[in-house]
């Protein structure tokens, strides 16, 4: 289409637009009815000037560079990853995904930005870690308007599960950090509740705890004292609160052993150092159904939580990482994910698309942390909560460490 016939197509639909509000107002709508038109239309965007609109635009535009270095958490997650989007991408638009390992946090991405060295392009993340960087201005913004829609046309904004876009990053995967046991060591009585793993007496042995963050451990704490799920944060938004949950890690501070990569829960479990750890549902999945691992989930408790990817500030390969993310994130590579890794999806329209086990002749949605029989106890971690709190937080959780 030429550029000409563009510009006449996009000045007839706002003329269409317009015309339909003077209608609609000289016809029986109310005040409310037509403040409520203008809104909408007021959100409707005319096609780009090459007739296309501007999602579209976008998905079409080729990639830039020759390659993105893509940060992760590695293990089974990164390989979902490469997997469902890293070589499907590679093969569309030619631009080859170096993947690097990284074990969270923003320090690493505050060090690039600040010394004008950035190397990485896309960072997997945690929400809360993504939004104190993004308030921090380490992360480059992402318009929504550039994600595809669904299958049947809902906007990106609607088909991703809450709080799934954020100004700086773009959701993939629902994940949850939960409770595991080695079955083999609990022969008689068996855990099977979240308090369970703070009960070392009638369930013995040493338990795994992740070190680098109060996030997750004092929520569990509390859940596990009995706080009910919708009052974990405001009991925290008191010093009293913040005192009950370290008094409740005190129980079994001595009988833990710390974990820092997300590949050492299941580890320590298969070397017998742990009866029970905490651990992302997705790397005990794979020890446990895929390695045949003699591994068991408590579901009670858990704590879900949304992984992100966002681009670094100053990349220098934007357009490209945008293009990536916009690929990784739509209806399809989201629910091909889930071959791979025990993540639920975060958009609503890749559920129903998620089938099989990738190699084994397993249906993966029962191990969806988001299906209906695993989380009726679950909460979702309030992120922006963290990054208000997290830095006080980290201090004292210093603090106790070092007791």
């Amino acid at each position: 289409m030429g550029r000409t016939t563009a510009i006449i197509i996009a000045a007839a639909a706002a003329v269409v637009i317009l015309a339909g509000v003077l209608l609609f107002m000289l016809g029986r709508g109310t005040e409310k009815d037509v403040n409520q038109m203008d809104d909408e239309l007021s959100e409707l965007t005319l096609p780009a000037a090459d007739g296309a609109s501007p999602a579209e635009s976008t998905a079409a535009a080729p990639a830039t560079g020759d390659s993105l270095v893509v940060v992760s958490w590695g293990g089974a997650y990164t390989k979902s990853q490469i997997e469902a989007y890293h070589k499907p991408f590679e093969a569309k638009t030619g631009v080859k995904i170096n993947s690097v390992d990284y074990n969270g946090g923003i320090a690493e991405i505050k060090v690039q930005v600040e010394a004008k060295n950035v190397t990485w392009d896309v960072v997997d993340m945690e929400l809360a870690d993504a939004q104190l960087a993004c308030d921090e201005g380490l992360l480059e913004k992402i318009d929504a308007g550039t994600l595809p829609a669904a299958p049947d046309g809902t906007p990106a904004l609607q088909d991703f599960v809450p709080n799934g876009i954020t100004p700086c990053a773009v959701t993939t995967i629902l994940f949850s950090h939960i409770v595991a046991f080695d079955t083999t060591k609990f022969e008689t009585k068996k855990p099977s509740k979240l308090a369970d793993f703070f009960n070392v007496k009638d369930f013995p042995g040493k338990r795994g705890m992740r070190k680098k963050s109060p996030k997750i451990n004092l929520e569990l704490a509390l859940r596990a004292d009995g706080v009910a799920g919708d009052k974990v944060y405001e009991t925290l938004s008191t010093k009293a609160g913040v005192d009950r949950a370290f008094k409740k890690l005190d129980t079994i501070k001595d009988s833990v052993v710390w974990w820092e990569a997300g590949a050492q829960p299941p580890q320590l479990l298969a070397d017998g150092e742990v009866t029970m750890t905490t651990g992302y549902n997705g790397r005990i999945f794979d020890a446990q159904v895929v390695e045949g691992k003699p591994f068991e989930i408590i579901w009670d408790g858990q704590l879900q939580e949304l992984d992100v990817l966002g681009i670094v500030k100053g990349s220098g390969k934007v357009d490209a990482a945008l293009q990536f993310i916009a690929f990784a994130t739509d209806t399809q590579r989201l629910a091909d994910q889930a071959k791979w890794i025990a993540y639920g999806p975060a958009r609503k329209s890749s559920l129903p698309l998620v089938g099989k086990h990738f190699a084994k002749d397993i249906d993966m949605k029962p191990y969806m942390p988001n299906a209906p029989q695993n989380s009726t106890n679950a909460i979702q971690i309030d992120f922006l909560w963290w990054a208000d709190h997290q830095e006080e937080l980290n201090q004292r959780w210093a603090a106790w460490l070092a007791k």
